[in-house]
Order: structure tokens, then C-alpha cells, then sequence
């Protein structure tokens, strides 16, 4: 919640990559408390549909356990969203079939390498 609460997706996301890199142990322990997603709005499921996407993908590498509220079927998108707004057709394209699955799944893609903290 405090991620979405910071109101600049591109800032937020920023932090949630830190977090992940810095393998922070108290954000990593909280992705284990299940979230209702019931009790979400449209533009939390949003959020939370594109950031599932980097976790789940961040966790396997990192050969930690994907917590299963990450993985359920309302956390897609029933259209490819790109992160990217300067994107060619091409490279949607060339994204859509070289991303991991994790992004495949919920029809999520960014740049790999934007995600990569140095």
C-alpha cells in the first residue's frame, strides 16, 4: 500500500526495484500476508497486476517462493500493456514473445533492462 500511495507510478516502481535488489527482508516477509483482492479498486488491481509481474519474476530469481495471491487470474491484463510509452511495433512485438514468463503471463512488459539496478 505504500508503494501505490506514493502517487508517481514511475517513482514507486523505482522503489519496489530497490527494495527487491537490496533483497529487503521486512518487504520480502510482507509479500507473504495475502491481500484480498476483493477488497481492491480497479486502479489498485492495475497497480498491483503490473507490479506482480516484476516481484514474481524478481523472486524466481533470487530462488524464493512466489506467494500465491501474486499469481491469481485477476491480476492480468486482457490486453498487452507496455510500460514503455516509446515503443516501436516492432519491439511490443519482439517484448511480447522474449519476456519472461512472469510478464507473458499477466500480458505485462517492460524493458528488462529498465529494470536493472545498478
Amino acid at each position: 500500500m505504500e508503494l501505490y500511495e506514493i502517487g508517481d507510478e514511475d517513482t514507486s516502481l523505482n522503489q519496489l526495484l530497490e527494495l527487491l535488489k537490496s533483497k529487503d527482508e521486512n518487504f520480502i516477509e510482507s509479500l507473504n500476508e495475502s491481500i484480498d483482492l476483493d477488497l481492491c479498486t480497479p486502479n489498485e488491481i492495475e497497480y498491483l497486476t503490473k507490479i506482480s509481474a516484476i516481484i514474481d519474476y524478481s523472486l524466481q530469481l533470487i530462488e524464493l517462493k512466489v506467494p500465491d495471491w501474486l499469481r491469481d487470474d485477476r491480476l492480468e491484463f486482457d490486453k498487452p500493456y507496455f510500460h514503455s510509452k516509446r515503443i516501436s511495433d516492432f519491439d511490443k512485438f519482439k517484448l511480447q514473445f522474449s519476456s519472461p514468463a512472469p510478464f507473458r503471463a499477466r500480458n505485462v512488459y517492460f524493458d528488462l533492462n529498465g529494470l536493472i539496478r545498478v
